[in-house]
């Protein structure tokens, strides 16, 4: 798919979209459950992914109009399946410990830049406790018991790690606990897991190093309401400061997801200041694209952006100097300074991520250009250029196909 936008202004009011880091959490809790109604929920690609496979796993799931019930699912049980993750990082991770329940055999499945990314810590827990972890370029098979006890991780890797074992280790019989090596970053993610966990009956005890996890727990049957997404809210929002005037609708005050600093970061960019971006690594790309609009700003904590849908910093750096911006990389820093920007010199690439797309939207907006394989929005947000379209982003869409 390639979309063109031509130079136009957002205005008018708009809800945010159901928020996916929430929906995957609040999915996998509900299937565990005795069964679960939950409301505001968008099937992008990666939620469809993760549906899929928790049904394929034993979970019910039944959908209705606003809602989707699901629960049932014993993961101890499981013998032998075959799950298909797509290119969903969350689905992977955050099942990949509740697959070690059973001691059955399990195959995760998905794109060969899914199995680019990381995946250290579960190996190194697999080869602790005997279980079989055959990993090739598209699909990792699974097959041992996973035992409660102390896991020992860096503080640095990502918080699905430690989410995925949140999942699976209250359902052991014995206590285990999570030990942080070094300080710990994305922890926001981790706060995200832990309340809806508590939303869902699971306790999770907050260490000054880690977390205690008590065994033998039960996932509560009950409602869970989808909140905004902040990630996908900033998007729309930043629009304002490329001459638009758009109002996010939808967004809870009191959440836990780590981008809700997205407003903050918009003041501190704008006027030329830095950012640490170890919390907030999804925002990246588009506080790139601010900055280069306006007085440049040095980000640092860019590290991780290289195990991302793409290398986010060497892909927006790829795409930013098609408009002439001014940007530099470094091990864990990105400098970009003060350009004269224009209309890009080619088309856009989208690297088959859907953060590039979007969070390049609002500098198209002002300079004109092309999209090409702009369908990797449908990974979190199917609807987003129909959502533009309506606050008055002149945008056509054409199918290559």
């Amino acid at each position: 798919m390639t979309v063109y936008i031509n130079p136009s202004k957002a205005c008018g009011s708009i809800t945010a979209p159901p928020s996916k880091s929430v929906s995957h959490r609040a999915l996998i809790c509900a299937a565990l459950s005795g069964g679960s109604e939950i409301y505001n929920i968008s099937y992008s690609n990666d939620i469809k992914a993760t549906l899929s496979s928790l049904e394929k796993m034993g979970a019910s799931v039944k959908k209705s109009e606003g809602s989707i019930t699901l629960g049932g699912l014993d993961a101890q049980s499981i013998k032998r399946v075959s799950l298909d993750c797509g290119e969903s990082g969350s689905t992977l991770r955050f099942l990949i410990p509740l697959c070690m329940l059973s001691g059955g055999e399990i195959t995760l499945k998905g794109t060969k830049r899914l199995f680019e990314r990381d995946l250290s810590v579960y190996k190194s827990i697999a080869k602790s406790e005997g279980i079989k972890f055959i990993l090739s370029d598209t699909s990792l098979t699974l097959k041992g018991k996973l035992k409660a006890g102390k896991f020992s991780v860096r503080g640095d890797i990502s918080s699905q790690f430690v989410s995925g074992l949140m999942f699976a280790l209250p359902l052991l019989k014995e206590d285990s606990l999570i030990e942080f090596e070094t300080p710990i970053e994305s922890k926001p993610y981790i706060d995200m897991t832990v309340a809806v966990l508590s939303h869902f009956g699971i306790k999770i005890d907050a260490l000054q190093n880690g977390y205690g996890i008590k065994g033998n727990q039960a996932y509560l049957k009950t409602e869970y309401t989808v909140e905004g997404d902040y990630s996908n809210a900033a998007n729309l929002d930043a629009f304002n400061l490329f001459g638009g005037n758009v109002a996010v609708e939808g967004l809870k005050t009191d959440t836990t997801q780590g981008d809700s600093v997205y407003k903050e970061i918009f003041k501190t960019i704008t006027a030329g200041g830095s950012y640490d971006l170890s919390d907030c690594p999804d925002l990246a790309p588009l506080l790139f694209g601010i900055s280069a609009y306006h007085s440049g700003a040095r980000f640092t904590g860019t590290a991780r952006l290289k195990i991302k849908e793409s290398d986010r910093a060497s892909a927006m750096r790829e795409e930013l100097l098609k408009f002439g911006a001014n940007i530099s990389l470094y091990d864990n820093e990105v400098l970009i300074k003060k350009a004269e920007l224009h209309t890009p010199s080619a088309p856009i690439c989208s690297h088959n991520d859907h953060r590039i797309v979007m969070e390049l939207c609002p500098l198209l907006s002002v300079y004109g250009g092309k999209i090409k394989d702009a369908e990797a929005v449908n990974k979190s947000y199917p609807a987003f250029f129909e959502d533009i379209k309506k606050l008055g982003i002149e945008v056509k869409i054409y199918d290559d196909r």
